[in-house]
């Protein structure tokens, strides 16, 4: 049981005030549903943006114990060395590629392309993160920088944040979204 499939859950929507000219894709976290990542949208979208928070199949885990839980893809292991579920990882609707942004807290920040070599990234870290140390995310961004353009892309780190988001760094994604996807009319 992978990926999306005809009984997959509708995704969550916060719908753009006027035209959508512009997109944004949010892949939750393991065990999380868009429904959350829906109501902290809400609170920063912009009138032009759509956000989309779609939910992961529920799928057995292999590093939880092979428990079934919304996932999109398997996580094997958390070391940097970790056999990968790439497959699961290649799975993500009219918008152009240019005017979406996908964006994604924790697991759901795994799938990447170089297709886009010239899209920008913003990748946020807590610096007291006990599920996904700090270094990951500063070896993840250094990865991307070989991926993509390396000016295109800003790693933040957030002082005191676990596993989670804050206000700050919510704000940080506002203002990257609106430099990034700025109106069109």
């Amino acid at each position: 049981m992978r990926g999306n499939n005809m009984s997959a859950q509708l995704p969550a929507v916060v719908p753009a005030t006027r035209k959508a000219t512009a997109a944004v894709i949010f892949l939750h976290g393991l065990g999380d549903t868009g429904h959350g990542s829906a109501e902290d949208f809400a609170g920063i979208r912009s009138s032009h943006t759509k956000c989309i928070c779609p939910h992961a199949p529920v799928m057995p885990v292999t590093l939880n114990m092979n428990m079934a839980m919304p996932s999109g893809f398997d996580i094997i292991g958390l070391s940097p060395d970790s056999q990968e579920d790439e497959p699961g990882i290649k799975q993500v609707n009219g918008i152009p590629s240019k005017r979406i942004i996908l964006q994604g807290f924790s697991q759901g920040g795994g799938p990447i392309s170089g297709t886009n070599r010239d899209i920008s990234i913003l990748q946020c870290h807590g610096d007291c993160d006990p599920l996904v140390p700090l270094m990951f995310g500063s070896l993840t961004v250094e990865k991307l920088k070989t991926l993509v353009n390396p000016a295109n892309v800003t790693f933040k780190t957030y002082e005191g944040m676990m596993h989670s988001s804050c206000q700050q760094e919510m704000m940080d994604v506002k203002q990257f979204i609106d430099k990034v996807l700025p109106p069109t009319d």
